[in-house]
């Protein structure tokens, strides 16, 4: 089927990988696998559809710079800091169990060395997007086994940006011979290229975005702009795109911008990253995956049963419970988005044909689908094989009692205040007098900076960023008060909370009584409408004042 324009055929493509994506919600499967289904659908092996190449290409090429740039944003350095032994044990660890046996596994069915380098090292890496994902809508991300899963899962991304470094590398080595020479070039070509990017994070960037900070719109503009120059950059330096695009993330990951960028690119990630699955669906050859049937599925065992085990295997050595080590090893009984971007560089570079590709893309369809009921149903799933699990737990497993804690602050943070006007930091000021730990927040770089000199805790951030409210100390605060007098922005606040799951006390500020009415219909246990409090307050101070004005002296002008 061909279209008469392209226009016209990128709105049907969306208008079928949207049919797709909400029949995988309704199977609780997540979009990846929808839209990988929708691009082999509209692909030539069935409907043909996909004739617009060259833009569906282009589209996912942003899509997988930015979501490279988004993970390299949010490259929580500090998580591994603090789970650093057990993070670095399961997720190097895992890398290396999974890519050994997967690599004679994959000998064994009959693949080529190269190609089983690739399928090795692409069975090794789990979904960040998907496990985060679905950790949060099981309120999991704060759980010791929660945090302990998000610290290996950064490892495994750390790793895949250097092993899509090194394959670059061999791409570029025409035999093995000038391997050598080619690898000591990379390396000499990537250490000034880090270099560069270091002064420009010391002396350039930061600056640089607090001013850009004034508008919204124009910094995560200059972040997408930051993220795509960078990827061009690394493939202009003999690199991969995708290096680029997480070294540009890693730049201003230490700033105080990367929550509020990270959560408005998130949507234009996802929407850039639907092209990348469909490009890489139509391009399957169904015939040919046909035959890669029964070795997908003996790897796809292998990811869903060994991975798992290892994981637990790790931390059970390292003395934690077999429950903490089975739900944490459960997030890593999939492949992910990394192993068919690893998959589609290996084609790129002429290691790997459309058949090995097929197997890659089979197993990541498999995997993903059941690993997602696994971890939905973790509970159950433990629950009933609770009595073989005995063998991964030290008899006295005391690991846990003393582990550190991950919270960068000793005090917790007892109210958020958004908005640091007039009002709001009136409010902040009172609420500090009486003890109490107010983190605020306003979207304003100069004036943040101005309250950071005080010893005040600042975030910069939107109160209308659903995204953003995630990243906050939610499970800390007692209250959350947003001091800014918009009907809109305490209605999107309000939602947004609620889809946070925040169980905390929620006060907003209102222009009238009516106003203030329909607010706490919506969820807010206190409007605050300061012109009213003020004139109340104002009242009761006048009529305290005595009747008769001689019984209180005139003040005297020095008064």
């Amino acid at each position: 089927m061909i279209f008469s324009d392209v226009f016209t055929e990128i709105a049907v493509l969306l208008l079928i990988s949207a049919v797709a994506g909400a029949l995988g919600l309704w199977l609780k499967q997540p979009l990846i696998v929808s839209f990988i289904a929708a691009g082999i659908i509209m692909g030539p092996s069935v409907l043909g559809m996909v004739s617009a190449n060259d833009q569906v290409g282009l589209l996912a090429g942003l899509g997988i710079s930015l979501l490279l740039f988004v993970v390299g944003l949010k490259l929580d350095l500090h998580i591994i800091r603090a789970f650093g032994p057990v993070a670095l044990a399961t997720g190097l660890g895992q890398v290396f169990f999974t890519s050994v046996v997967g690599f004679f596994l994959a000998l064994a069915l009959g693949m080529a060395v190269v190609p089983a380098i690739y399928v090795a090292v692409a069975l090794t890496f789990s979904s960040t997007i998907i496990i985060v994902k679905l950790l949060s809508d099981k309120k999991e991300t704060d759980t010791l086994h929660g945090r302990i899963a998000i610290g290996f899962l950064i490892v495994q991304d750390i790793v895949v940006v250097l092993v899509m470094i090194g394959l670059t590398a061999m791409g570029s080595a025409g035999d093995t011979a000038s391997l050598g020479a080619q690898a000591l070039a990379v390396l000499g070509k990537g250490a000034a290229f880090i270099a560069v990017l270091a002064a420009l994070m010391k002396w350039v960037l930061t600056p640089l975005l607090r001013r850009l900070g004034r508008s919204r719109e124009l910094l995560v503009l200059s972040a997408v702009a930051w993220a795509v120059t960078l990827s061009a950059a690394a493939h202009h330096l003999g690199f991969s795109k995708e290096v680029g695009a997480f070294l540009a993330g890693v730049s201003i990951a230490s700033t105080p911008y990367r929550e509020v960028i990270g959560s408005r690119l998130v949507s234009l990630r996802d929407f850039l990253l639907l092209f990348f699955f469909i490009d890489l669906g139509a391009h399957l050859d169904l015939g040919a995956m046909t035959g890669q049937v029964l070795p997908a599925l003996a790897l796809s065992v292998f990811v869903l049963v060994g991975n798992p085990l290892i994981v637990m295997v790790i931390m059970g050595a390292m003395g934690y419970r077999k429950r903490t080590g089975f739900l944490a090893g459960l997030t890593v009984a999939q492949i992910s988005e990394f192993s068919l971007i690893l998959g589609a560089l290996g084609m790129r570079l002429g290691h790997l044909d459309a058949g090995v590709m097929g197997v890659i893309t089979l197993v990541g369809l498999i995997t993903i689908s059941l690993s997602t009921y696994m971890i939905l149903y973790s509970g159950p799933l433990y629950e009933r094989l609770e009595p073989w699990l005995r063998i991964f737990e030290r008899k006295n497993p005391g690991r846990e009692a003393n582990h550190p804690d991950t919270k960068p602050n000793a005090r917790p943070v007892d109210v958020i205040v958004f908005g640091l006007g007039r009002y709001g930091m009136a409010l902040v000021r009172e609420l500090e007098s009486r003890d109490l730990h107010v983190m605020g927040v306003d979207s304003d770089p100069g004036l943040l900076r101005g309250f950071t000199h005080e010893g005040m805790e600042t975030v910069y951030g939107d109160a209308e960023d659903p995204g953003f409210l995630a990243s906050l100390p939610l499970d800390e605060a007692r209250w959350v008060v947003n001091s800014i007098r918009d009907k809109h922005v305490n209605q999107i606040l309000l939602h947004g909370l609620e889809d946070c799951g925040y169980r905390g006390c929620i006060a907003v500020t209102a222009n009238s009584d009516h106003e203030s009415a329909s607010l706490r219909e919506m969820g807010a246990h206190l409007a605050l409408t300061p012109f009213a409090d003020a004139a109340a307050d104002a009242v009761r101070q006048l009529l305290a004042l005595p009747t008769n004005v001689s019984e209180n002296p005139t003040p005297t002008a020095s008064a």
